[in-house]
């Protein structure tokens, strides 16, 4: 196949008929906004979540792959038999191998070795090659980020996705995501709540909605260990506590996330977010990741501020099934003391 091929950039969710979508890459986007009625009621306000998990590879990251890689292929740095190289807690390497392989591209993954087993596993079986190193905060040359960074400048035609640096990844969201928001609730709703990790989601998000309405508050879900919900609100950066929270929650500002226009923040702990998990899977029947579940709590406590009857819009990340082994493990939640207690939403 020609190299002018891979270098065309398709438009988002191309349907063939008004239904078909043109393969993975055109199956990307266009996800489900799903009200939580048992929640809304309790909390006299709608909360609704962006199904990002029925993308075709699983979860909000496949977004911000395909516009990385189009992006690559629009500048010509990217053409057939090329290799995409990242550093990622798992959902974005699961992206980049699955847009990759639809467009004919060789994937290197590195991921810290204390991630759910199950996005290992996922990598494996999608053909990318998995470099698994020993985790390392940022700050340490053999951090998995600088090691992905290393291995794209020694690998003849690599690029390196870059996700927290790379504003494609921004841009994606503001491109599809938001205006699918607007589309979606007609541009009625009072505000944004979604954690950050890269911050892409978030601020493309973000810029996306306030150019349709000023007035649309977007406000942060962070976990502890993280240091953005410092930022938001005293413009420092400062870390309490920890979390086992995968994907999510960053100690640095990035190219993403600089100038992201949010109004608020809230913190989250992880007892609240497993209880929300649970919660949500039994009551709801949506078996969703823990920063999804994160989303969902920040999300319903931030419209108990509101009025009643206010609309909150929140993104439901990924899928219960790559974290079995752990929030939903009955011996993983005993020893890292968050077994769910709550038959009601009293965490809240």
């Amino acid at each position: 196949m020609p190299d002018d091929v891979h270098r065309t950039v398709p438009k988002p969710s191309l349907t063939i008929d008004g239904e078909m979508r043109d393969g993975f890459v055109g199956a990307i986007g266009n996800t489900p906004l799903i009200a939580l009625p048992k929640l809304s009621a309790a909390i006299g306000r709608t909360i609704l979540g962006k199904a990002e998990f029925l993308n075709p590879g699983g979860s909000v990251k496949d977004r911000a792959a395909r516009g990385i890689i189009e992006d690559f292929e629009a500048r010509g740095m990217l053409v057939a038999g090329g290799t995409i190289v990242e550093g990622t807690a798992g959902n974005t390497g699961i992206g980049l191998a699955l847009v990759g392989n639809a467009r004919g591209y060789r994937t290197i993954i590195v991921m810290p070795d204390d991630q759910a087993p199950e996005k290992y596993g996922l990598l494996r079986a999608y053909g990318a090659d998995l470099r698994v190193v020993a985790a390392a905060p940022f700050t340490n040359d053999a951090n998995y980020y600088h090691e992905a960074r290393r291995i794209a400048q020694a690998t003849p035609g690599a690029v390196w996705a870059n996700q927290f640096e790379n504003t494609a990844n921004r841009d994606a969201h503001e491109r599809t995501t938001g205006p699918e928001i607007l589309a979606q609730t007609g541009g009625s709703l009072a505000a944004f709540v979604a954690a950050a990790g890269t911050g892409g989601t978030i601020a493309g998000v973000g810029r996306a909605l306030k150019a349709h309405d000023p007035g649309i508050r977007i406000v942060l879900a962070d976990p502890y260990g993280s240091a953005l919900y410092s930022y938001v609100k005293t413009g420092t950066l400062a870390v309490e506590g920890d979390s086992n929270a995968e994907g999510i929650g960053i100690k640095r500002i990035v190219a993403n996330f600089d100038g992201a226009p949010v109004d608020d923040a809230l913190r989250v702990d992880d007892a609240a977010m497993v209880e929300m998990a649970h919660w949500l899977v039994r009551e709801e029947g949506l078996f969703v990741g823990g920063s999804a579940a994160l989303n969902v709590v920040a999300a319903a406590r931030y419209a108990r501020t509101l009025p009643a009857g206010s609309r909150v819009v929140t993104i439901l990340c990924d899928g219960g099934d790559r974290y079995r082994s752990r929030l939903y493990d009955a011996e993983w939640l005993r020893a890292n003391e968050v077994v769910p207690k709550a038959r009601d939403l009293s965490f809240l």
